[in-house]
């Protein structure tokens, strides 16, 4: 086997792995630099529930080098409805880089109302904006 096919392999049984990783936590994020198109490892991003009007953080994590945590949601514990925060600590990444950003924290809060599903948040990252959506 060539080396390049070798290395596709190993990329699609990697991706393959980590959709099955997904599949059994029921939240994961992505982050992709919109500067250059690939993605943003070593960015901090925090999980956190609201209970009765206060923000409890439930994990934490940092994007490997494919920009992403394939489990943010804690193991073992069940996905309950109601309103969550993940936050993504850009400012420690940008600070790394010895680069300026504007948005040093980006939260983006959601809804999580069937928890059977699986919610997925990527964010599209530039030192001056970002955007986001629910992906899946």
């Amino acid at each position: 086997m060539t080396a390049l096919k070798t290395t596709l392999l190993a990329l699609g049984l990697s991706s393959l792995s980590g959709l099955a990783m997904a599949a059994g936590n029921p939240l994961s994020v992505h982050v992709l630099n919109l500067e250059n198109g690939i993605p943003t490892p070593g960015i901090e991003v925090t999980l956190e529930h609201q209970s009765k009007g206060q923000w409890q953080e439930l994990s934490r994590g940092k994007t490997n080098e494919q920009g992403r945590i394939t489990a943010l949601y804690p193991e073992g514990k069940a996905l309950a409805a109601g309103d969550y925060r993940v936050v993504f600590k850009t400012g420690d990444y940008y600070a790394g880089a010895k680069r300026d950003t504007f948005f040093p924290e980006i939260p983006v809060l959601f809804k999580v109302e069937n928890t059977e599903q699986h919610y997925h948040i990527p964010l599209l990252l530039s030192p001056y904006g970002f955007s986001t959506y629910r992906g899946n």
